[in-house]
């Protein structure tokens, strides 16, 4: 061990030039794992856009000549699907994925759009759209109608 550098002339030590990082190592580690914790638990999560009391048409950004899939809910507990301009066709609620994973294989820019009615439960509506996301969807519409201005 060496002993402390004194200065000759007034006994005082001389200044260390070197500078501590432990504090910064301490924050490091802490800020990274907050970061290792929070980061799986942003990607969980349903993406929701919420509609306003005014909104805009949606521009179609996919396919000019691919119309989009409408999964219509109806307050009865009714699921209906609408695809290629057909009409609508009754479907069962465990059918959704497959048909809608089969046209996405062709088609793969198709927007995939949600009507329910309003009296349906957000609880149905979630599960629809988190059954979707599962099938590989990556974002869905929910389809509003217009507030009227009086």
């Amino acid at each position: 061990m060496s002993a402390p550098q004194f200065s000759r002339k007034n006994g005082r030590r001389r200044p260390m030039s070197e500078i501590n990082v432990v504090p910064y190592i301490d924050v490091t580690l802490v800020l990274l794992i907050i970061f290792m914790i929070t980061t799986p638990m942003l990607q969980t999560g349903v993406e929701v856009d919420l509609p306003q009391a005014e909104s805009k048409t949606v521009e179609s950004d996919g396919d000019a000549n691919a119309p989009p899939i409408v999964i219509s809910i109806k307050e009865s507990g009714e699921y209906f699907i609408k695809s290629d301009n057909n009409n609508d066709v009754p479907v069962l609620p465990e059918e959704i994925n497959a048909k809608v994973a089969g046209i996405l294989t062709n088609q793969p820019k198709t927007k995939v759009l949600i009507n329910a009615d309003k009296g349906v439960s957000y609880g149905t509506v979630v599960t629809v759209m988190a059954s979707l996301k599962n099938a590989g969807v990556e974002t869905v519409g929910l389809m509003t109608k217009p507030e009227d201005n009086k």
